[in-house]
């Protein structure tokens, strides 16, 4: 769970990173990419013959279809306000939120679905009392490999040095020729591939969708990046192992019902103790 949570906080910082604010239509674009997965599954009666190359085309479609609703938001919603304040352009996301939501519920309908299943599960070993499970085993290895391409792309390409040029000062950076808006676009794409990963490996896991499903993971996400420090990739996965093992934690040994009081128990801490979070770095700003 923590690793989920990851994958969909390295989407909020990203975007932060290069423009300062918070998408918080990112959550919806997970969502969307549940029910693409879901249809996709349906359409190819995936649940009748699960099999690991069937895995990947739904994978494969979901983080399409994620990668697509992602730069259009990017291209129709937020291009036209970037000289704009920057509560225009948080205003805009949070309208693009809700419109994706109850969108969802016109289209998808408002009965959650059940995600069909798209690899058998079996016990791969038991340590004591505890059985690792095979799921639970290929979730953390996706999630973990598609970490290790982000970070390939972003450090190790010639792409990822003009996201971080940009990040770092987008003036100068449009001075030296890098093509910003193409380079804003492909922040917008990768974060939403990995939201449409993430819905994927959470309809293996947890199979009920429905379209308000955005809502409270992308609000814990969004917590797990506070808590690494927003900006930070490191910070970003750092941050969702984190809340994903203290949720289980709390489970485990208190009660079930805290369990989603915690992220927004976090919050409040961070912000009071901590504002950049564990991995953040505090910047001075001139006016």
């Amino acid at each position: 769970m923590g690793a989920i949570y990851a994958l969909i906080a390295l989407g909020y910082t990203m975007v932060y990173g290069i423009l300062q604010f918070i998408n918080f239509a990112h959550a919806d674009i997970y969502m969307f990419g549940a029910f693409m997965a879901y249809y996709t599954a349906r359409f190819l009666q995936l649940g009748d013959h699960p099999h690991w190359s069937w895995l990947f085309v739904v994978l494969g479609l979901s983080t399409a279809a994620c990668a697509l609703l992602g730069y259009a938001i990017e291209k129709i919603a937020y291009r036209p306000l970037r000289q704009s304040p920057k509560l225009n352009i948080l205003i805009t996301a949070i309208g693009v939120s809700l419109l994706l939501e109850y969108a969802g519920q016109l289209i998808f309908g408002v009965d959650p679905k059940l995600f069909p299943p798209l690899l058998s599960e079996s016990i791969l070993f038991s340590v004591g009392e505890i059985d690792v499970m095979s799921l639970d085993v290929i979730i953390l290895g996706i999630s973990v490999l598609s970490m290790i391409v982000l970070h390939r792309l972003i450090y190790h390409s010639k792409l990822g040095k003009a996201m971080r040029a940009v990040s770092q000062n987008s003036t100068v950076a449009a001075m030296l020729g890098i093509p910003i808006d193409r380079v804003i676009s492909f922040t917008f794409i990768l974060g939403s591939s990995l939201a449409g990963i993430a819905a994927v490996l959470v309809g293996m896991r947890y199979p009920k969708i429905e379209p308000m499903m955005g809502m409270l993971m992308g609000t814990k996400a969004f917590v797990a990046a506070v808590l690494g420090g927003i900006g930070s990739l490191p910070g970003a996965v750092l941050g969702g192992m984190i809340m994903g093992l203290s949720e289980e934690m709390v489970v485990g040994y208190l009660e079930s019902t805290y369990r989603d009081a915690l992220s927004f128990g976090i919050l409040i801490v961070i912000l009071i103790f901590k504002p950049t979070g564990l991995l953040g770095t505090r910047k001075v700003e001139k006016v």
